[in-house]
């Protein structure tokens, strides 16, 4: 296994105060190095800032500043964002800083004397937004591809990087190593690049026309392109060429970016090492866009969402946890409150939070706070064994994370705390508690609910750090101890009788959407209660699945023949339906909005393979599927005949 582990961000551009979109990849960058250190590796961050260029000048003249004065007012907010967001770097890198500056020259030179920079005269259209020359097959209706500007055309003379030699060299290095740029598409659309001609770069500007760059080592009548000089801080940070930093961490290097810079980087940036001689970055990963109302987020399009803003009202770990779950790594995700508000709620308040808050609850009650000596070997307890959940739960979790899917990581922490909820239910240790044959089943259950949120806590330590630290203090452990490290989580029975534990906290309190958007200043009264009303009815999507996954679910119809309530169970019916080869007992939670004799003679949706369950002592042997909120049910009911057991498809 390897034990070193080196993650970057871009260096953003100090263009513009920080947005969501820069927090999301700073966060994503942290969710990684996080998930490495639970596998015990030495770990660096690398994050910050890119200072040079004409788009700075533009910047700083529109705020009457000096450029270098308006670099260090930009720089200083993204530096000071990042503690909100339990975000610790441990290089935040500056292009005006010394060292690199020195590498960046230093490079330069190399591939100077290496024959790979040359001087010529080029006349090409600029756009001074993207700060690059494009060619007429380049332009989208005679406008910069990226901007949707016009370019203006600029004739001068300029160094020029032989990119071009190294053309076939990079195709064929992306076919050698075909994990090098994911996910698969941005590995695809670079190869679509490379199957035009590749020009020569123009890595100059003349100081005639820009002064506020690194001067070039050959000729100080010029400055460097911003790219040559921004991508190389991925080095200057490690002290590139000596040391031991750069040693240990550049050869496990993973680069995080948008899409939108895929090219400087899927491109340039290689091309650039191999012209310099050193060792191609191990993976660079590229993620979608955040997307709000139907748009890239753009502060020329005045949808930006401020990141300080949003932390205030939700806290840093709700938001940390809503970037990494709602958006699939390399896709476009939207950005709505509505969203975000759901999940805190379906996720956060009632799944995580109601299940930490009740077992302590329960804990507390019926063991005044102190772990009873219970056999942690006995792990399956009224068919759940919860000990085979979390080793399956840390199996999916880190192999998932592994691939930066970290959406799909989590999904596999929440079926596992979806476990747990169940076990509650099933076990009812409110009833065992009554009944004096039930003392030992009862210490049991509560054992094994104590470790499973210890390890719950170990695995939501890269995305909800804070939530996991604070996890750990009422479980009795200490958080300063590497209580998230896999091979930890992996024992079972750390929490040893006899231990007092603290009173549990409400970790993720419901949000009221109505209390939310009451003050909707900006949108009037209707559009907040239309807020309202969409958060209430909308349900996140759970993580996507294959065609394979979804075959794997058997959808039966069949005829509900008998039903009657449950006793001491409200919202419980139990029906009786003929699958046409068998007949079953089907458990369901609609006794609120169905009477028994409702169903009887309708043609239902049975889920026929799930593993049955015990419900206050019926067996269960399958699902009706329903539509189902806080205020209505509607059990899904075919709308023409069908022979029972007609399987759905």
């Amino acid at each position: 296994m390897t034990s070193a582990f080196y993650i970057t961000t871009p260096i953003y551009y100090v263009n513009a105060k920080p947005h969501l979109g820069h927090t999301y990849t700073t966060i994503a960058a942290d969710v990684a190095r996080r998930f490495h250190q639970m596998k015990g590796k030495r770990t660096f961050f690398l994050t910050g800032t890119d200072e040079h260029g004409d788009k700075i000048v533009k910047a700083a003249e529109a705020n009457d500043m000096e450029p270098h004065t308006y670099a260090d007012k930009i720089s200083a907010l993204f530096k000071e964002l990042w503690p909100h967001y339990w975000i610790s770097p441990d290089r935040f890198i500056r292009t005006t800083d010394a060292d690199h500056v020195a590498v960046v020259q230093r490079i330069l030179q190399e591939i100077y004397d290496a024959g790979d920079i040359y001087f010529s005269e080029y006349e090409g259209l600029y756009c001074f937004d993207c700060e690059q020359f494009y060619g007429e097959r380049d332009l989208v209706d005679g406008k910069c591809p990226d901007h949707a500007k016009e370019t203006v055309p600029i004739k001068e003379s300029n160094y020029f990087f032989r990119m071009s030699r190294y053309q076939q060299w990079l195709i064929d290095y992306i076919h050698e190593n075909p994990d090098l740029i994911q996910p698969e598409r941005y590995k695809n659309e670079v190869l679509g690049f490379l199957r035009e001609p590749l020009e020569d770069l123009c890595i100059s500007r003349p100081k005639s026309r820009l002064q506020w760059g690194i001067t070039l080592p050959f000729d100080e009548r010029y400055v460097t392109y911003v790219w040559f000089d921004a991508l190389i801080n991925y080095i200057s940070a490690l002290g590139y060429p000596n040391g031991e930093k750069f040693e240990t961490f550049w050869p496990h290097v993973h680069h995080v970016v948008a899409k939108d810079i895929l090219k400087p980087h899927g491109i340039y940036w290689p091309i650039m090492l191999k012209a310099a001689g050193i060792k191609i970055y191990k993976h660079l990963f590229v993620h979608g866009y955040w997307n709000v109302d139907e748009s890239k987020m753009s502060k020329s399009l005045g949808n930006v969402i401020d990141p300080i803003e949003l932390k205030e009202s939700y806290g840093s770990d709700a938001i940390r946890y809503f970037l990494m779950r709602e958006m699939t790594f390399g896709l476009d995700s939207s950005f709505s409150e509505v969203a975000l508000i759901n999940r805190i709620n379906a996720d956060l308040a009632n799944d995580l939070g109601n299940l930490f808050s009740r077992v302590l609850a329960m804990f507390q009650k019926y063991f005044k706070g102190v772990v009873p000596d219970w056999n942690p070997e006995e792990s399956r307890v009224m068919g759940f064994d919860l000990k085979a959940g979390a080793k399956q739960a840390i199996a999916d979790f880190t192999a998932e994370m592994e691939n930066f899917a970290f959406h799909r990581g989590l999904a596999s922490v929440w079926e596992y705390i979806g476990m747990m909820n169940k076990f509650v239910d099933t076990a009812a240790p409110w009833e065992l508690a009554k009944q004096e044959s039930g003392q030992e089943r009862l210490k049991a259950v509560i054992g094994n609910l104590l470790e499973g949120l210890r390890v719950v806590s170990g695995l939501i330590y890269p995305v909800m750090p804070e939530t996991s630290a604070t996890m750990q203090v009422h479980l009795g452990q200490d958080p300063d101890h590497e209580f998230y490290l896999v091979d930890e989580l992996r024992k079972w029975g750390f929490i040893q009788p006899g231990a007092r534990l603290p009173k549990g906290i409400s970790l993720f309190p419901r949000l009221d959407p109505d209390a939310v958007f009451a003050e909707d200043k900006a949108t009037g009264k209707h559009a907040a209660e239309t807020k309202k009303a969409q958060a209430q009815q909308y349900t996140p999507l759970e993580a996507e699945i294959s065609l394979d996954d979804f075959s794997g679910i058997d959808l039966r119809a069949a005829t509900v023949e008998t039903a009657e309530k449950l006793p001491k169970a409200d919202k419980l019916l139990k029906l009786g339906v003929n699958l046409g080869f068998e007949k079953r007992t089907v458990v369901a939670g609609i006794a609120e909005f169905y009477e028994p004799g409702d169903l009887i003679g309708k043609t239902v949706v049975v889920l026929a393979n799930l593993k049955p369950a015990k419900l206050r002592g019926v067996s269960s042997e399958g699902m009706v599927l329903a539509a189902l909120d806080r205020e209505n049910a509607s059990v899904a009911v075919l709308d023409r005949p069908m022979p029972p057991g007609t399987r759905l498809k």
